[in-house]
C-alpha cells in the first residue's frame, strides 16, 4: 500500500482529485480506516468528546494527544497522520514548537492549529524547522466559550473577508494544509480557488479539496446531537470497513457531501 505524503495532497489538488479525511483514536480504527482506503487520519482533540466524555475540546492535553497519537500510528497502513495541538498549547511560537516536537515524536506527521493571521510567526516558525503545519479556520472548536457555542462562522461579508485573508496570510507563512469548518459552502469554494495548498472540509460543502468527518459520526456511534453536514455510513449490513471504504469512495466521486450536507451564507 502506498504511503499518503504532503506531496500526495498537493498532487491530488493540482490534479482535481478529491481526498478523504477521518479522524482516528486508537490502532483498531487507525487500521480499519486506513486499510479501507482512506488518506489522512486526524487524531483531533473531539477525542475530549467522545473518548472522554467532555463537553468542549478544550480539557484534552498534550499528554492525551500524545497518547492517542502513538496507539494510532500503531495501526496506520499508510495514511498522512495528522494531529491537533491542543488547547493552548501554542500559545506562543516557543511553546508550539516544543509541543509539536512531542507530537511529532509520537507520531505525527503534521500537527493542525486552530487560528488565523495571529498565528502567522508560530506557522513560520515551526515551517522552518521542519514541522508541517495545518491551519483550522471557521469554526474553531477551541474558541467555543468565546463563539457562545458551535456557530457557522463567515456569513457576515466582513468575516469571510478575514477568513479569506487569514487563510492567504496562512498559506504565505508555511501552512502546508488549510482545514475549514462550518463555513458557507460558497465562501469555502472561493476560498479553495484562492490558495495553492490542499483544503479539508468539514460543513463547507463540497467544492473543497478534502473531506473529513469524525469516525464516529460516519459510523453512526454519536447518542447525541447528530451535526447537519453528517452522513451515516453503517447501512445496509456494512461492516465497519465497508463503511469506511464507502466514504472514502463517495468523498473521490464527489458524491459526499450533497448540498443539505452545506451551509449558506
Amino acid at each position: 500500500m502506498s504511503k499518503t505524503t504532503i506531496n500526495t495532497l498537493h498532487q491530488s489538488k493540482h490534479n482535481n482529485e478529491k481526498f478523504s479525511v477521518v479522524t482516528a483514536y486508537d490502532a483498531t480504527f487507525a487500521h480499519l480506516a486506513s486499510a479501507a482506503g482512506i488518506d489522512v487520519l486526524l487524531v483531533g482533540d473531539s477525542l475530549g468528546m467522545v473518548c472522554q466524555g467532555q463537553d468542549s475540546t478544550v480539557p484534552v492535553t498534550l499528554e492525551h494527544m500524545c497518547y492517542h497519537t502513538a496507539a494510532v500510528k500503531q495501526g496506520n497502513q499508510g495514511a498522512l497522520l495528522m494531529a491537533d495541538m491542543p488547547y493552548m498549547s501554542y500559545a506562543t511560537p516557543e511553546q508550539a514548537i516544543a509541543n509539536a516536537a512531542e507530537l511529532m515524536q509520537a507520531g505525527a506527521e503534521m500537527v493542525k492549529l486552530e487560528g488565523g493571521a495571529w498565528l502567522v510567526d508560530t506557522v513560520e516558525a515551526m515551517s522552518e524547522r521542519g514541522i508541517p503545519v495545518c491551519s483550522h479556520l471557521g469554526l474553531t472548536p477551541q474558541y467555543v466559550h468565546k463563539f457562545g457555542g458551535y456557530k457557522v462562522q463567515g456569513r457576515e461579508d466582513a468575516a469571510a473577508e478575514q477568513m479569506l485573508a487569514d487563510a492567504k496570510a496562512m498559506e504565505a507563512a508555511g501552512a502546508d494544509v488549510l482545514l475549514l469548518e462550518c463555513v458557507p459552502s460558497e465562501l469555502a469554494k472561493k476560498l479553495t480557488e484562492s490558495v495553492s495548498i490542499p483544503v479539508i472540509g468539514i460543513g463547507a460543502g463540497s467544492d473543497t479539496d478534502g473531506q473529513v468527518l469524525v469516525c464516529y459520526d460516519m459510523l453512526g456511534m454519536n447518542p447525541g446531537h447528530i451535526p447537519k453536514f453528517v452522513k451515516n455510513y453503517m447501512v445496509e449490513g456494512r461492516t465497519i470497513s465497508e463503511a469506511f471504504a464507502a466514504y472514502d469512495q463517495e468523498v473521490k466521486q464527489g458524491a459526499f457531501p450533497a448540498p443539505e450536507h452545506g451551509f449558506k451564507a
